[in-house]
């Protein structure tokens, strides 16, 4: 009776992690060994302000999950104690946080993870933390697209201006 509700549980614990897995825009396996539990605790509120989560499986349950999700590739890398990352709205910001944070502590290590819906590996995923975040970029956006807007309202203020001071110079020689 007992092993019934315990392989019960473990189905519900691969069910949700299927479901997180779905939801997730990226997923990173990284490997926590020689991490404090209060420095994981850290690392959860400071990826939550990402929208973002870092969970710890048992590889057997994330086998199964990463199976059901179709994700069967990122099996191979279950090895040792695993860490799971889940980014749920913008996929750079909290690589790039847990990347800082093992750098931080000097453990930790990424695996691999998916991105964009593919597969990568540890230096790829490590490349795609040393670009900016989609708010940098989308000021960059914004900025490069300001720039010829002011520039041409500053040549047309200077028209309007120069005309201004025509029309008061002709004003003051007619004797105004």
């Amino acid at each position: 009776m007992g092993s019934a509700k315990a392989l019960a549980r473990k189905k519900e614990v691969v069910d949700k992690l299927k479901e997180k897995i779905d939801l997730a825009k990226v997923i990173i396996l990284s490997d926590y060994r020689g991490i404090s539990v209060n420095k994981i605790t850290e690392l959860r509120k400071k990826l939550y302000k990402d929208k973002s989560e870092y969970t710890i499986v048992k590889n057997s349950l994330l086998q199964k999950a990463l199976a059901a999700a179709g994700l069967s590739d990122l099996s191979e890398h279950l090895h040792g104690p695993t860490g799971m990352l889940l980014g749920y709205d913008e996929p750079v910001a909290p690589l790039k946080s847990l990347v800082e944070f093992f750098d931080e502590v000097e453990k930790g290590e990424i695996k691999a993870g998916v991105f964009e819906n593919k597969v990568v590996n540890k230096d790829g995923l490590n490349d795609i933390s040393k670009l900016s975040s989609r708010e940098v970029l989308l000021a960059k956006i914004v900025g490069g697209l300001q720039a010829p807007i002011y520039g041409l309202l500053n040549v047309l203020q200077g028209n309007i201006r120069k005309f201004v001071y025509a029309l008061n110079a002709i004003k003051e020689k007619k004797g105004g």
